[in-house]
């Protein structure tokens, strides 16, 4: 407390004595006890009141030393295991100098792929992202004087280079690189892009690199396997200046199943690397052939038309039939073209009724119109109109699939005895009908779907002459079978619902999670939250079984079956006490990331160090950085003081002291009469 308060306070005591002595005592010739209690009564109370304006306050100042931090980070990852011996010495290096303990708050770190606290290192992480590590840590300790260590191989396998790491808390990174920093020659394969599926007798595309690591000019052969069969092979030519080449080729479907893809590279003389040499991916070949049935009880060129432009797609085989054909030949059909269909077509309509199978009806100058319109109820076509040529106009905003592309500007006129069409149901006009230049209101070509049956009429015979107009324009067929192409791909479309789906990957890397996720739908499809859902795995290569529950996600179920040894798997998903499942297969890769370095890379680290104004070292002088950081005048322990200013008295007990003094003298003075 100041001296001017205490001589205040003291001041103040005297007031209030003499307002006291001066109004009870020198102004009163009666003196007493109850004078002196008054008296007492009156001092206290103007003393309060004094005090309160004075508010007398002492204050406390207090020391503290503040030291800098010292945070060690260090990688987890599985390309450091083999360095365990010297990453325990680093570690033992600072915990037991007593310059660093006294000089520093020190704190460790361990990094994969994610930041964990603490010094445990098991060596278990399968990538490595230095970048995100660092800059979490630099966000922490911005604001505090901070020396951080980073003691790594220095090889990151995931996120941004972090020899870029935006450094924030202007805080040094010193950098400790262990493992072998001997720069070895080595050819190595990039990752693998291809398709996850491939149709049957198709091609589909694979693209990969080839990297090459060394001083001088080299040459070697890639070589790409599937199932064991040699399909490609290219020599490549790499040197220092030119160290990447890339590998493009397509490779043909001609069997279904998962097939394994192995892409290599021939070793060099002198390379110590070779598990980067090869890298594995895998395909998935079906068969989704459509089996289409063309059904006419006439000859016409229409028909041969139809058969070359569907089948200009090999995953589409038409097959010409006669209304008579079996129901053996019949159950066969993905989609039926009925060809200006007559009452001989009923056993057809009959079959196609019952299964509720996709069709489209082609009209002619041929078909019964009173047998079509009574054996369906979608539409209803007027019948007794002369034969007349009807032209096509293309509605540009149809929408089912996509045909920005079909032109059929020129197109020569069909022929039809057809009149008006009445559509009975929901449908979208894909052609409109025109006869001589006006539209009459009437669809040429229009599809009917119920999201459970797809159906199409097409109204107009001669549709060959429009195949060779589009070779006249064009220069091929193209125009015309690609619109077919569409055209089946939707009407041969199932769009009946699974209730189980699943979601997963026909190949995960050795470095990868491995996921498999599944959707489950009631009978009513809504998802189900609480189905009991399991999953049997199998080794194909040992047999071994697994079993494992399903567990509920956000909207979905997933099992996670990272932890399986790499092999080729296949499994089953089921639902308990549910007649529902579905099978699948994948492959679980003998790769990991992390093994694809021999080398530390120093000059990273070299460079991050350099970057954020602190210095390299390696296993064999790191001994020099404690040194370093305890001889450092910029990590310096800070000395603090701390003031604190307390009020001598609670304002709140003077308001009491103040109230109840003053109310007490003047009860006790009209009590005993006294003005």
């Amino acid at each position: 407390m100041q001296t001017e308060t205490v001589l205040l306070i003291i001041l103040a005591a005297l007031v209030a004595i003499g307002v006291s002595l001066f109004q009870y005592v020198f102004k009163k010739k009666k003196k007493g006890k109850l004078i002196y209690v008054l008296s007492f009564l009156r001092f206290l109370g103007v003393f309060s009141i004094l005090l309160l304006i004075i508010n007398p306050k002492f204050s406390k100042t207090t020391y503290s030393i503040e030291k800098p931090n010292l945070v060690l980070l260090v990688d987890n990852s599985s390309s450091v295991k083999q360095n365990d011996d010297e990453l325990q010495a680093i570690l033992s290096t600072f915990k037991s100098s007593e310059n660093i303990m006294d000089r520093f708050n020190v704190e460790t770190y361990t990094f994969g792929e994610n930041l964990k606290s603490g010094d445990s290192l098991d060596y278990k992480e399968k990538f490595t992202d230095i970048n995100r590590s660092l800059s979490a840590l630099q966000e922490v300790y911005k604001r505090k004087k901070t020396a951080f260590v980073l003691i790594s191989d220095g090889n990151q396998t995931i996120g941004r280079d972090y020899t870029f790491n935006p450094d924030n808390s202007k805080n040094p990174v010193y950098t400790i690189t262990v493992g072998d920093t001997t720069r070895y020659e080595d050819v190595g394969i990039g990752n693998i892009n291809t398709n996850k599926f491939a149709f049957l007798k198709n091609k589909y595309p694979l693209e990969t690199y080839v990297t090459y690591q060394g001083e001088g000019s080299v040459s070697t052969n890639v070589s790409i396997r599937v199932n064991g069969k040699n399909v490609f092979t290219e020599k490549v030519n790499l040197s220092k200046s030119n160290n990447l080449k890339t590998i493009e080729t397509t490779i043909d479907a001609n069997s279904v199943g998962i097939k394994s893809i192995v892409v290599s590279v021939e070793a060099l003389a002198n390379e110590k690397n070779l598990i980067n040499n090869t890298r594995e991916a895998t395909v998935e070949v079906i068969d989704e052939k459509t089996s289409i049935a063309l059904i006419s009880n006439v000859l016409h060129p229409d028909l041969g038309t139809l058969k070359k432009a569907i089948e200009s797609n090999e995953q589409r085989e038409v097959t010409i039939l006669k209304p008579t054909a079996t129901l053996k030949q019949l159950e066969e059909v993905d989609l039926f073209l009925l060809y200006e269909p007559t009452s001989t077509f009923n056993n057809i309509f009959e079959f196609i009724s019952n299964r509720q199978s996709n069709y489209i009806v082609f009209t002619g100058v041929n078909t019964d119109y009173n047998y079509l319109n009574k054996v369906q109820n979608d539409f209803n076509i007027e019948i007794g109109y002369p034969v007349q040529e009807v032209f096509g106009t293309v509605n540009t905003v149809f929408s089912k699939f996509d045909i920005t592309d079909f032109d059929i500007t020129d197109f020569p006129p069909l022929y039809s005895d057809a009149g008006p069409l009445t559509i009975n149901t929901s449908n979208e006009i894909l052609i409109n009908t025109e006869i001589r230049g006006v539209d009459i209101n009437s669809p040429m070509l229009t599809v009917i779907d119920d999201n459970t049956w797809k159906k199409a009429i097409w109204t107009g015979s001669g549709i060959w002459k429009w195949r060779m107009q589009s070779y006249r324009n064009g220069g091929d067929f193209q125009n015309f079978d690609k619109f077919f192409g569409k055209l089946m791909r939707y009407m041969s479309g199932n769009s009946k619902r699974d209730r189980l789906n699943l979601q997963y990957s026909p190949l995960y890397e050795g470095s990868s999670t491995a996921l498999i996720s599944a959707t489950y739908f009631d009978e009513t499809f809504v998802f189900d939250p609480n189905a009991s859902i399991n999953i049997d795995v199998r080794n194909k290569e040992t047999d071994k079984e697994l079993t494992l529950p399903m567990i509920l996600k956000n909207g979905y179920y997933e099992v996670d079956l990272t932890n399986l040894l790499p092999g080729a798997y296949t499994f089953k998903v089921y639902v308990g006490e549910e007649n529902v499942s579905k099978t699948g297969n994948f492959v679980i890769s003998d790769f990991d990331l992390e093994k694809q370095f021999i080398s530390s890379d120093y000059r990273k680290m070299a460079t991050l160090a350099q970057n954020t104004g602190g210095k390299n070292y390696f296993t064999a002088n790191h001994v020099n950085l404690p040194e370093e950081l305890s001889a450092s005048d910029v990590f310096v322990p800070i000395q603090k003081s701390s003031e604190n200013i307390v009020s001598l008295i609670d304002f709140r007990i003077l308001l009491a002291l103040i109230m109840s003094s003053f109310t007490i003298e003047w009860f006790i003075r009209k009590y005993n009469g006294l003005t």
